[in-house]
């Protein structure tokens, strides 16, 4: 049986999709899970990935992640904006060479929200860039948690730590 390891042949590259996810639900209603998602400032209060978030959390604002996985800061771009439902951070090299987008979604339930957090990384230097981002799902697991806590607790960050 033959195997191919890490190549495509002939393809647009769209196959090199390096991905990360984790979900939740959150006794909350959507706009309270919306109001700490778009509190760029207080992300560290509850985000234990999150040193610090340079800008404000709006359509087309450019934002600055001081994150503890990386020395180097990212520039991300907020891309989508529905309030209580979506958002979409975007970052990357131009003309599609690598591009990395994140998307929270909130999806309402009965007296709950359930939370996605995802990133997709693609582009024509995916399969080079891809082998050098570390396995991001732990942070995301946290970062579901970090949201769940601290919107459950009503948004305060005197929660016990």
């Amino acid at each position: 049986m033959l195997r191919r390891r890490g190549r495509s042949t002939g393809t647009k590259g769209h196959d090199h999709m390096k991905q990360f996810s984790a979900e939740t639900t959150i006794d909350a209603t959507p706009e309270a899970v919306w109001a700490v998602l778009t509190n760029a400032a207080a992300y560290p209060d509850w985000d234990p990935n999150m040193n610090s978030i340079e800008g404000t959390i709006g359509l087309n604002e450019q934002l600055v992640l001081h994150t503890t996985l990386s020395k180097r800061a990212f520039k991300v771009k907020v891309a989508e904006l529905e309030s209580n439902s979506r958002m979409t951070w975007t970052s990357g090299m131009p003309m599609g060479l690598f591009k990395g987008v994140r998307t929270f979604e909130l999806t309402p339930g009965e007296g709950s929200v359930h939370f996605k957090l995802q990133e997709v990384f693609s582009g024509v230097l995916s399969p080079l860039i891809g082998r050098m981002i570390p396995d991001l799902h732990p942070s995301f697991v946290k970062f579901v948690e970090g949201l769940k806590a601290e919107v459950e607790s009503g948004g305060s960050s005197d929660a016990a730590e």
